[in-house]
C-alpha cells in the first residue's frame, strides 16, 4: 500500500516584484550616467570603477525583471515544477559578472599603483555623486529586501545584495577621494581595490547560495522542519524519509510517511491530505508530496495482523479467531478463493499465508484455515418462487420455536443455482449479537437440514424495538 499525492505549484505572480526590479533598472541607469560623467571629468579610478559597478547593476537589474517575470509564470507541461530556477540562472548570470568587474577593476588598480604618477582631481561634484549614490542604494537595497522576503524572490534577493554591497564599496570610493584631497594621488586605486574587495565577496555570497539552488541542494533545516510537522499529524506511525529540492521561492518536499498496516484506503487517503494540509499550513513555502507505506504496529492484535496481511496481497479472510492451546495461540480463520481455481491451486494460496503470518507471528503458533469459495458473478437470474413460499413458512414457524421470537418479511427465490431463502427475526433489545448470531446459524442448518434445494439463506436478526 503505497500512495502518492503532489500538489501543483500555485501561481506566484506579483506585480510588486516586477514594479520593484523595474525601479532597480531606473535607478542603476542614472547612478551610471552619473558616475561616469563624474569619473571621466575627475580621472578617479574608483569613480570609474563605481560607474562600471552601476552598469553591471543595471545589466543585472534588468536580468533580474526578466527573470521574476518568467518565473512567476505557472508550472506546465514541460515545466512541472514551475519556472522559478530562471530566477537562479539569472543569479548565476550575475555572479559571473560581478568577477569579470572585479578582475577589470584590480588590473587597473595595480596598473595604477605600480605608475610612477597618478593625477586624479578631487571635486565637490565627485563627492555629490558619490554621497547621491549610496543614498539611493540605500533606498533600493531596503526596497528590494523587503519584497524579496515576502515573495521568496531569489533574484530579488540577489539585486538587493547588489544595492548593499555598492553602499559599502561606495564609502571605500569616498575614503580614497579623501586620501587623495590629502595628497596621496594613490589612495585612489586602493580604494579601487577595496571596491574590488567588496564585489568578489557580494560575487561569493551569491555564487554559493545559486549553485546551491541549481544543484538542488535542500534549504538547511527545511528537511527537519518537515519532519517534525508532520511527526506531529495524529495517525502518522513514523516519518521515514524527506527529500527537499529548491525552485524558485517554492520548496518541493517528498515525504514518506509510515501508517498502520490495517488502516483502509480511505483512511490512508484522509491521513495523507492531513499530513498535507498541516505542512502547507505551517510551512507555506514548501509543496508537499507525501508518500504512505504500511508498517506493523506494536499494538497490532493478532486478529489485525491475519487481516492486514491478508489484505496487503489482496486475499480476504473471515471468520478469524484466536485461541490459546497448550501455551501457544491458535489462529483460525476462513480464506475467501476464486471458486474456478482447482484444489491445488486454492490449498497452495492458503499454505503460503499460512507461512507468512508463522513467519511474522512466531513459529509456536498454530493455524487451521478453511478455503470458501468465492463466486464470481454477485448476480443471477432470479424469479419469485412462491409455489415453495407456504413450504418454507411452515418449516419455519416449527424450527424457530426456542430461538427467536419472530419470523417475517420471508422471501422466497428460484435461482439458476437453486432456492434463495431470506427473512426476518426478532430478537430482544438487550441479546448479545454474539448469542443472536448463533440463534440465526442454527436457524439456517435446520432450514437447510428439512427443506431440500436451498443454496443460500440469509437472516436479518433485529431488535424487537425496531422490528414489525
Amino acid at each position: 500500500m503505497t500512495m502518492h499525492f503532489l500538489w501543483s505549484r500555485p501561481d506566484m505572480s506579483d506585480d510588486r516584484k516586477s514594479a520593484v526590479a523595474l525601479s532597480s533598472v531606473f535607478a542603476s541607469a542614472a547612478m551610471t550616467v552619473m558616475k561616469l560623467a563624474v569619473g571621466l571629468m575627475t580621472g578617479s579610478l574608483g569613480v570609474l570603477s563605481e560607474a562600471a559597478h552601476s552598469l553591471l547593476d543595471m545589466g543585472a537589474a534588468i536580468l533580474t525583471w526578466f527573470a521574476v517575470r518568467i518565473g512567476d509564470q505557472p508550472a506546465d507541461e514541460r515545466h512541472p515544477y514551475g519556472h522559478g530556477k530562471v530566477e537562479s540562472v539569472s543569479a548565476l548570470i550575475e555572479t559571473g559578472l560581478l568577477f569579470v568587474t572585479a578582475a577589470w577593476i584590480v588590473k587597473e588598480a595595480v596598473t595604477r599603483l605600480m605608475a610612477p604618477a597618478v593625477e586624479v582631481e578631487t571635486t565637490w561634484w565627485s563627492v555629490g555623486v558619490i554621497v547621491a549614490s549610496i543614498i539611493i542604494d540605500i533606498g533600493r537595497s531596503r526596497a528590494l529586501s523587503k519584497v524579496a522576503k515576502e515573495t521568496g524572490s531569489q533574484a530579488l534577493e540577489a539585486d538587493a545584495l547588489h544595492f548593499s554591497s555598492d553602499i559599502l564599496s561606495s564609502t571605500a570610493v569616498l575614503i580614497g577621494l579623501g586620501l587623495v584631497w590629502l595628497g596621496w594621488p594613490k589612495g585612489d586605486a586602493v580604494a579601487a581595490l577595496g571596491v574590488a574587495a567588496f564585489v568578489v565577496l557580494a560575487g561569493w555570497r551569491l555564487g554559493s547560495r545559486t549553485i546551491d539552488v541549481l544543484v538542488d541542494a535542500a534549504p538547511q533545516g527545511i528537511a527537519e522542519r518537515v519532519e517534525e510537522v508532520a511527526a506531529k499529524v495524529p495517525g502518522v506511525a513514523r516519518v521515514d524519509a524527506v527529500r527537499a529540492r529548491p525552485a524558485g521561492p517554492t520548496v518541493f518536499a517528498e515525504v514518506v510517511v509510515k501508517v498502520g498496516r490495517t488502516m483502509h484506503l480511505e483512511q490512508v487517503e484522509a491521513l495523507r491530505r492531513a499530513v498535507i494540509e498541516r505542512l502547507k499550513s505551517d510551512l507555506p513555502e514548501v509543496q508537499p508530496m507525501v508518500i504512505a507505506e504500511p508498517l506493523t504496529l506494536d499494538d497490532e492484535s493478532i486478529t489485525e495482523t491475519v487481516r492486514g496481511l491478508a489484505a496487503t496481497r489482496g486475499l480476504a479472510v473471515h471468520h478469524v479467531g484466536v485461541a490459546a492451546m497448550d501455551g501457544h495461540p491458535h489462529v483460525s480463520f476462513d480464506l475467501e478463493v476464486d471458486e474456478s481455481l482447482t484444489i491445488a491451486a486454492a490449498h497452495a494460496i492458503a499454505t503460503t499465508l499460512e507461512d507468512e503470518l508463522k513467519a511474522e507471528l512466531g513459529a509456536e503458533v498454530t493455524i487451521d484455515s478453511h478455503i470458501d469459495p468465492r463466486r464470481k458473478e454477485v448476480f443471477t437470474d432470479a424469479q419469485p418462487a412462491g409455489h415453495r413460499q407456504a413450504e418454507i413458512r411452515a418449516a419455519l414457524a416449527g424450527l424457530a420455536d426456542g430461538l427467536v421470537d419472530k419470523v417475517h418479511h420471508l422471501e422466497v427465490q428460484e435461482r439458476e443455482d437453486g432456492l434463495y431463502v431470506s427473512f426476518h427475526c426478532l430478537f430482544p433489545d438487550d441479546v448479545p449479537i454474539g448469542q443472536a448470531h448463533q440463534a440465526t446459524a442454527r436457524l439456517e442448518h435446520r432450514l437447510r437440514d428439512t427443506v431440500p434445494g436451498i443454496a443460500r439463506v440469509v437472516v436479518h436478526a433485529e431488535p424487537i424495538s425496531e422490528g414489525a
